[in-house]
């Protein structure tokens, strides 16, 4: 067993400076080949995300704030993926699991301050969608670009407060368990062996993760069913299937980030040791497949690519 160093008093405890991540395993082949998928992985999520957002930017005929957010989310996918997958790929290559406690508080606020952008960012492009397919003549005026902008630094920074309160109030302490069951800080796993009084923070937590998840779910779905009443109106088959392709992808986005994110701070997931295995589907596998189903389904971002492909190909 690895041991901590320990300097401060904590009542008649001490305090731990270091945590030790057990990650998925300790055989030494099975090490290699789980770096060398990680390293696939973060590779194709950097590539892909650079992808859209380089296309984006490259083509005005996506200059329009549907994809406007996509690039916010490919921008937080980026951001997610390396808070994450860097320290797995550490942790794999050099048999080191330490972390220290400074650093995985940290990394436990970032995972919640992107989580929560990532949830209201997820509601902003339903509300756009919403928009664009009930009302679309006045579109351009309730998603104008100062608007955009507003929401922007509203999500980003209105996140931001909310995921640093509890470090702010009452910052974690360790004194007695050092192992977490975890590929990297997830609160749920680190709450289980932290010390001292934890009722505040594990009833702020709870709100957190219980209202900010919640609050733009039902905006998603409120938005989501007037979009199909709308779409049930249009006469005809190609207009429906035309509107409907435009939310297909990231209904798609919703049902995987979602799903995971209910199944493990809602459901039973947290009793058991499937935790880091669930985790694994919001903190790489969906940034991973997002650029592919944002960019494989869409025909405006391949067109826009092929043109790009096109332009800098005849120079």
């Amino acid at each position: 067993m690895l041991n901590c160093l320990c300097d401060m008093d904590y009542g008649n405890q001490t305090l731990l400076k270091e945590l030790i991540l057990i990650g998925f395993s300790q055989d030494p082949e099975t090490k290699i080949l789980l770096s060398v998928l990680f390293l696939f992985i973060y590779t194709g999520i950097i590539l892909g995300n650079s992808f859209l957002i380089f296309t984006v930017i490259l083509s005005p005929q996506l200059h329009t704030p549907m994809y406007y957010f996509l690039c916010n989310l490919s921008f937080l996918d980026l951001s997610f993926t390396s808070c994450t997958i860097p320290k797995i790929l550490f942790d794999l290559i050099s048999n080191s699991q330490k972390i220290s406690v400074s650093e995985c508080l940290a990394q436990m606020t970032i995972g919640h301050f992107l989580g929560f952008v990532e949830c209201v960012l997820l509601a902003v492009m339903a509300y756009d969608r919403y928009i664009a397919i009930c009302s679309p003549l006045y579109y351009t005026t309730i998603m104008s670009w100062r608007v955009c902008r507003y929401i922007t630094v509203i999500m980003w920074l209105g996140s931001l407060v909310v995921s640093v309160i509890p470090t702010l109030i009452k910052p974690l302490v360790f004194c007695k368990k050092n192992k977490l069951n975890h590929f990297g800080c997830e609160s749920l796993v680190v709450l289980e062996v932290a010390c001292g009084d934890l009722s505040a923070t594990k009833l702020f937590l709870f709100i957190q993760n219980f209202f900010i998840p919640l609050s733009p779910l039902v905006l998603i779905f409120v938005s989501y069913i007037c979009i199909i009443v709308a779409i049930l109106h249009i006469h005809s088959a190609e207009g429906r299937s035309k509107a409907f392709s435009t939310c297909a992808s990231h209904l798609t986005v919703v049902i995987m980030f979602y799903g995971t994110a209910l199944t493990m701070y809602m459901g039973k997931a947290k009793f058991t040791s499937n935790l880091k295995y669930i985790s694994l589907n919001y903190a790489v596998f969906t940034p991973a497949l997002n650029p592919l189903i944002y960019s494989l389904r869409n025909n405006e971002v391949k067109d826009a690519f092929k043109k790009i492909l096109t332009k800098y190909s005849a120079k």
